[in-house]
């Protein structure tokens, strides 16, 4: 059991799932707080960045284990996130106006949309490190 969980992929999952629901939480208070002032769309961005800061050290610590790096690890991870961001504004509205879902569980399936693109761009580009690095974090070297 322990090795399951020491596994960076089961880490993510697991740190992916916390901050979700993170995410949901704070997107559907600022929905249902502002949202008749300001529509579904600021609420979005307003959890997007309350959900990268939490996110990013959960997955530095618990994840991906790196030290050392951590603006140039911040920049990076802030901008996989704000491709999902981008990706994810596509995504909302096509689901609430094209398909009439009801905002917050469109929100939650595009929400599992990028939680799949964002394992990805960190494995590969936040967290990246040299393979003498990765291997000491017992990753897999990346090209």
């Amino acid at each position: 059991m322990t090795r399951v969980i020491r596994d960076h992929r089961t880490a993510y999952v697991l740190v992916g799932a916390a901050n979700a629901v993170i995410f949901i939480a704070v997107f559907s208070l600022g929905y249902l707080l502002l949202g008749p002032y300001v529509g579904y769309m600021p609420c979005l961005v307003g959890a997007y960045a309350v959900a990268i800061l939490c996110a990013f050290g959960l997955h530095r610590k618990f994840v991906f284990k790196v030290r050392g790096q951590v603006w140039t690890d911040l920049w990076r991870f802030t901008l996989v996130n704000l491709s999902s961001l981008a990706i994810n504004s596509a995504l909302l509205p096509l689901l609430v106006e094209v398909a009439g879902l009801p905002v917050v569980p469109a929100q939650v399936l595009a929400t599992f949309v990028t939680i799949v693109l964002n394992y990805f761009g960190h494995l590969r580009f936040s967290f990246r490190r040299t393979h003498a690095s990765e291997d000491e974090r017992g990753l897999e070297p990346v090209g």
